[in-house]
């Protein structure tokens, strides 16, 4: 019998199969890491209702009874309502204590849902004007980190972002920022937005800023566009990993540089079917990226805009493609081995990890 999912008409549906199912460990107790989640895209749903209401903020229908909305970024102009949507729940945040609720709310959510480590992109020059500039911002983020993190226990960084639809000398504004707090909460560089917008090329200098400063260079690549779109992130940008990247299945000899060059793909399932990347989850090439020896990194994206959070993509793919525990395990071995977090973390989650593993299944009661 087929999984049972429960969705609103136009939104991607997600298995609502207990964890507990004979013969599955439950996901929730798996220890994780999240290396592919928007700033303000993190927000519960309920505080952008709150803040909203607060401050008399007009929200869209699609944001409060058709939550989650119906996207598609097939064409420009489904791209445009999906940014649009981001841009009025950026607008609830007015105060700093809206930043730092935000942050220890995503760092609550991802603790609940078994993560160990996360990493959260900001593109601080968003947020600028209401918060006193690039560098005011970035500091608040920061420590609103670091207080989620002592509070929660979750390890977190700050992965800063450039918007590939702005002037590639802003992105060098952000590169030497991020440069600026290298080894003080920020651990990578990233370019973000639309992927069809901009020339991908004329962003090198940024990175290469970044880079020297030692940063995880982490651009979005292989989402909206493909293999072709791909190969050139590799070849301007220099990627450590790259934001999504499940359109390199399309090429093999593609996925054949990016497996060569351990570049993980933090690839985020129920986006990209919400955002008319695949039909549905089964579309979603996990198994043929793990086949080819690719390192996968599950990741939420947005779940203010797309619903499930981190747990939720770990559900979607066990569902839709049958993974078993072993190569779940495995999965989250990837995220944390993708990511800048401390080696003794990691050391403790890898080893979290195999006692998961070794444990007795629901059907396999413990002698």
């Amino acid at each position: 019998m087929a999984p049972q999912t429960s969705a609103r008409p136009g939104t991607t549906p997600v298995p609502q199969a207990p964890d507990t199912a004979p013969g599955r460990r439950d996901l929730r107790t798996l220890p994780k890491a999240h290396l592919h989640l928007h700033f303000t895209g993190s927000m519960r749903h309920a505080t952008l209702l709150e803040l909203a209401e607060r401050d008399g903020v007009h929200l869209p229908d699609a944001l409060v009874g058709e939550w989650p909305p119906t996207l598609s970024a097939a064409d420009e102009k489904g791209w445009f309502r999906f940014q649009r949507l981001y841009d009025v729940a950026r607008a609830v945040l007015r105060t700093e204590d809206d930043v730092r609720r935000l942050v220890r709310e995503a760092a609550e959510d991802d603790v609940a849902d078994g993560g160990v480590w996360t990493e959260i992109q900001v593109d601080p020059s968003g947020y600028a004007a209401r918060f006193g500039g690039v560098t005011a911002m970035t500091d608040l983020v920061l420590d609103a980190v670091a207080d989620a993190s002592r509070e929660t226990g979750l390890g977190m960084a700050v992965v800063i972002a450039a918007n590939r639809t702005r002037h590639p000398l802003d992105a060098r504004t952000l590169a030497r920022l991020a440069a600026q707090y290298a080894d003080r909460g920020v651990v990578g560089f990233g370019l973000s937005n639309d992927e069809r917008r901009g020339t991908t090329a004329d962003f090198g200098p940024a990175f290469a800023i970044a880079e020297r400063a030692g940063l995880l260079l982490v651009p979005h690549g292989g989402e909206l566009r493909g293999a072709d779109h791909v190969r050139t992130c590799l070849d301007a940008l220099h990627p450590g990993r790259l934001g999504h990247g499940v359109r390199s299945v399309e090429d093999p000899a593609v996925l054949d540089r990016v497996v060569t060059a351990g570049i993980a793909l933090e690839v985020c399932p129920t986006s990209n079917v919400s955002l008319g990347v695949y039909p549905d989850l089964a579309s979603v090439p996990v198994p043929a990226l793990l086949a080819a020896g690719a390192t996968v990194a599950l990741g939420a994206d947005d779940p203010l805009l797309f619903g499930p959070r981190l747990l939720g993509q770990y559900e979607a793919v066990r569902e839709a493609h049958g993974l078993d525990d072993a190569t779940l395990a495995e999965l989250a071995r990837m995220s944390l081995r993708a990511s800048r977090s401390p080696s003794d973390l990691r050391a403790r989650a890898l080893a979290d990890i195999d006692d998961w593993l070794a444990g007795p299944s629901p059907e396999q009661p413990a002698s």
